[in-house]
């Protein structure tokens, strides 16, 4: 019998994909449309599990320089950094490569582990792929991005593993408003669950989110309308 790398049978897990700097701030180089709103829900969520002990599983995508063909999330630089917001104290990171090896310390012992990718789907990442199928919990909470891409196969890739799924689906991210809903149908036709922050987590007092420096996310552009009147 193969023992789980985290045995979480009684607890949620929430799957966090692609909360990165390229991807959700306006001033990325693949931004999603619907950034403010989700970056707020996003924030809502990750205090949620903060405040209830729950780990947190996330991926992050990383191109290398010369791949010409996605300029975005690169390797060193800032693009590729995930959200402050979204990284808890005690993380640990695995790097993207061919390998399937975990370190031998036990992984309980963090709140956060942060599997890096080449590609949307974090199942093609031999290392991800172990850690996501052997990881034991009752229920995984899904937030991030982009819905189409990164999240789609994501879920997909869960509840074929036989997971039990619940998408936030106001804590996504898409690039594309059609394709996202067309991939939410997808979602929900495997058998994800599809539920909002309110109906899982309550209301929330956070409003500004403070990571993005568009004036839409610091509350300026009421203010900026009002004074081209």
């Amino acid at each position: 019998m193969i023992r789980p790398i985290l045995n979480l049978r009684k607890r949620r897990i929430l799957v966090d994909v692609d909360t990165q700097q390229d991807l959700f701030l306006a001033d990325g180089r693949m931004c999603v449309r619907n950034h403010r709103r989700v970056l707020a829900n996003i924030r809502r969520v990750m205090a949620w599990a903060r405040h209830e002990h729950t780990r947190v599983v996330s991926t992050a995508l990383v191109h290398y320089p010369n791949d010409h063909h996605e300029p975005y999330c690169l390797l060193g630089t800032d693009g590729v950094r995930k959200l402050r917001y979204t990284l808890r104290s005690r993380h640990i990171t695995f790097d993207a490569n061919d390998n399937t090896d975990l370190p031998r310390e036990d992984l309980s012992e963090f709140e956060q582990i942060i599997l890096c990718k080449r590609t949307s789907d974090p199942f093609d990442e031999p290392r991800a792929e172990r850690m996501l199928t052997e990881t034991k919990a009752n229920e995984y909470v899904v937030i991030g991005g982009p819905t189409e891409t990164a999240v789609l196969t994501t879920v997909l890739g869960l509840l074929v593993r036989q997971k039990n799924v619940i998408v936030v689906y106001d804590a996504i991210g898409s690039l594309d408003k059609g394709a996202a809903e067309v991939a939410l149908r997808k979602m929900q036709a495997k058998g994800a669950r599809l539920m909002d922050t309110r109906s899982l987590f309550g209301t929330s007092s956070l409003r500004m989110v403070n990571a993005c420096t568009c004036d839409r996310c610091r509350g300026r552009m009421s203010k900026i309308s009002s004074a081209q009147m």
